[in-house]
Order: C-alpha cells, then sequence, then structure tokens
C-alpha cells in the first residue's frame, strides 16, 4: 500500500511538473521592456545685448535665464557700465533687446534706472495668448479650438518641445490651414 501511495504521489508530481511545463511554453510572450524617452531639450532664447559689454551681440541660453546670465555670456560690463542702473534679476523673454548703459549715459541723460528689457518682441502683445505658456483652457477661447484640440495643443508641446513659430500648429493633429488662419492673429509664440 505504501508502494501504490508513492506511485501516485509520484504519478501526480510528474503530472503537475508536465502542467507547468506545458504552460509555460504555451504562454503568450511577455512584451518588450517600457522604454523610457528623456523629456524633450527646451528650445534655447535668443536674445540681443548692447550697451556698455565687452562683447555685444545676440545670444542663446536657456529658458529662465535672467538679465545676469546674458551680461555673463556677452563677456561681461565694460569698465563704465552702470549696473547699479539695471535689474540683473529681471527675467528674459525669446526676441528681447538688452541694453546696459554706461555711466556717462546716466550723468547725461540724468536718468536714475534703466530697465534692461528695451524692446520686447512685437508679437508679444497682452491680447495674445502664448502658445508655449497657454493652459487647455486658455486654448479653449480661440475660436474653433475646443476641448479636446486644446488638450492636444497642449500634449503636442509637452511630447515635442515648446513652439518656435505659431505655424507649428500645422503639426497638431487636428489643426489645418483653416483653423491655422482663425486663431494666428490670436497666439504668439515666445
Amino acid at each position: 500500500m505504501i508502494r501504490r501511495g508513492g506511485i501516485f504521489v509520484a504519478g501526480l508530481l510528474t503530472g503537475l511538473l508536465a502542467a507547468g511545463l506545458v504552460i509555460l511554453l504555451t504562454s503568450p510572450d511577455p512584451g518588450q521592456p517600457i522604454l523610457l524617452l528623456p523629456a524633450p531639450t527646451p528650445h534655447p532664447i535668443r536674445v540681443h545685448v548692447s550697451g556698455a559689454v565687452v562683447e555685444p551681440g545676440v545670444y542663446a541660453m536657456a529658458q529662465g535665464a535672467i538679465v545676469q546670465d546674458e551680461l555673463r555670456a556677452a563677456g561681461g560690463p565694460t569698465g563704465g557700465t552702470a549696473l547699479e542702473a539695471v535689474n540683473l534679476a529681471q527675467t528674459i523673454h525669446d526676441g528681447e533687446r538688452l541694453y546696459f548703459p554706461s555711466q556717462s549715459e546716466l550723468a547725461t541723460t540724468g536718468a536714475t534706472a534703466f530697465l534692461a528689457v528695451v524692446e520686447a518682441p512685437e508679437s508679444a502683445t497682452s491680447d495674445r495668448i502664448d502658445l508655449n505658456q497657454a493652459t487647455a483652457p486658455e486654448l479653449e477661447m480661440l475660436p474653433g479650438i475646443g476641448p479636446s484640440l486644446a488638450q492636444k495643443i497642449v500634449d503636442f508641446r509637452e511630447q515635442q518641445g515648446p513652439f518656435r513659430s505659431v505655424e507649428d500648429l500645422m503639426d497638431v493633429p487636428g489643426i489645418g490651414p483653416a483653423k491655422l488662419e482663425a486663431v494666428k492673429e490670436l497666439v504668439f509664440v515666445r
């Protein structure tokens, strides 16, 4: 009887082993591992730096840069730069022009302070929506842009990086020439 029980247990174990092997061989492929891509790198902003700096010119900086960063990029101030008249902590935006006055200019004009940003991009008016900053509800205020399309614009921007021009809206699924024409005067890109 013990022998019969041993044969039964051995048969049961062999059957379970065989069933497990069949399940293992017939189970679906576990698939490919998920590949996580790095977040898109934002496009640099370009700013024209002029006035009393060592190397005036156009400089590309990371978004969120401040006037002091641009001053460093332009080689720093000249000996006569009136730094006390400029807000070095001011955030800069794409297409702006920064002017650093000299001490003699301050004396001549009698001014006590200069605004470092003397020229903002012409498209940055307060009645327009910045495509790179707008939320989905803000985009819904545009003609022909409903909740679904507004979310597509935001998702596209997050996946592809900031828009470089208003015409880049054509790359968003659901926006064609007619929709672009309807909104292009109401939006801008910094």
